[in-house]
């Protein structure tokens, strides 16, 4: 969904990609696995893709950084409004209305959609964990709306598996991000440059260091993919099997780095469809092996979210006790 600056204001814009087309381009992985939902579920949760695909693009794809800027300031103030001038922006506040789901985890995403215009050099684990609640772990939270979870319980397991994706996305993309002049490797853990050319392209002085700091990204990201599966018991039966088997075929992802040595920057790493199938099939060996995921989880490990403190849904381990 390419924007040219001005798309947004115009009145007599044409109307915006269907929400299965939008899916179908460019969300593949959860393209395969919608095919595991009922259609109901399938369309909604289309719909909240292109949603979250249309703030993705008009950070990524917007040649006008300014345009962009005032374009997400003006969606977060018509999701406050529940006002909206965009149909993509109309058309989620009606899938949250009829989902009964609130809109506040959409303006937090707004807002770290928004951080990424200016550039991206993540200090810390805590920033970096903070970035992927705001882009991802919100996208969990209004998952459970689209799928008509009710128990408070299931949210943070929902905003871990949201979390495992965007760690796995950061794995992938370094080589990318660094081109778009941004570095989500924490400083403070990795001393690597944060958006140059080096980085970019794997220079050889360069590839011990991003091989590390990858493989820390996956090992973080595996953590949080067991939280979210352990919480699919939430879920209503039917969807349970489809979620679980599009954090299987994006935590392959994850997998298929670790094939490669962890080198990002040899090419974009995919999950063919023929592992896709694979992977889909024992997806539903485990699910039946395992009752239809029935059981309910251990308590969620509050330690994921210690960095998370302020934010909506969190689970915050108790604070030290002084002696």
């Amino acid at each position: 969904m390419k924007l040219a600056a001005g798309q947004f204001e115009s009145a007599s814009m044409p109307p915006p990609p269907s929400a299965g087309a939008v899916l179908k381009q460019h969300g593949k992985s959860f393209q395969f696995a919608g095919n595991f939902l009922t259609r109901t579920a399938h369309l909604r949760c289309a719909r909240l893709y292109r949603f979250c695909r249309y703030l993705d693009d008009i950070s990524d794809e917007s040649a006008d950084a300014v345009w962009a800027a005032r374009q997400l300031k003006q969606i977060e103030a018509d999701l406050q409004q529940r006002d909206p001038r965009d149909p993509v922006v109309a058309d989620f506040l009606s899938l949250a209305h009829e989902c009964e789901f609130e809109v506040d985890p959409a303006i937090e995403l707004v807002r770290g959609v928004h951080g990424d215009l200016a550039g991206v050099d993540v200090r810390d684990e805590a920033e970096l964990k903070r970035y992927a609640y705001r882009v991802a772990g919100t996208v969990g939270l209004m998952m459970c709306g689209v799928l008509g979870v009710k128990d408070p319980a299931a949210l943070p397991h929902a905003i871990d598996l949201g979390m495992a994706m965007q760690l796995t996305n950061i794995a992938r993309d370094v080589s990318k991000d660094a081109q778009a002049g941004r570095r989500y490797l924490p400083k403070e853990l990795f001393d690597l440059a944060p958006t140059t050319n080096a980085l970019a392209i794997g220079d050889p002085a360069l590839r011990r260091d991003i091989r590390r700091a990858v493989q820390w990204l996956l090992t973080e990201a595996d953590r949080y993919y067991r939280s979210g599966v352990a919480g699919l018991t939430y879920l209503p039966p039917r969807a349970r099997l489809g979620i679980l088997v599009a954090a299987r075929v994006y935590q392959a992802i994850g997998r298929e780095i670790e094939r490669r040595n962890f080198a990002v920057w040899a090419g974009r790493t995919i999950v063919s469809p023929s592992k896709k199938v694979v992977i889909a099939a024992r997806a539903l060996g485990d699910f039946c092996w395992h009752g239809g995921l029935c059981r309910k989880p251990l308590n969620h490990d509050a330690d994921l979210h210690r960095h998370l403190a302020g934010l909506s849904s969190v689970h915050l381990p108790p604070p030290p006790l002084h002696k």
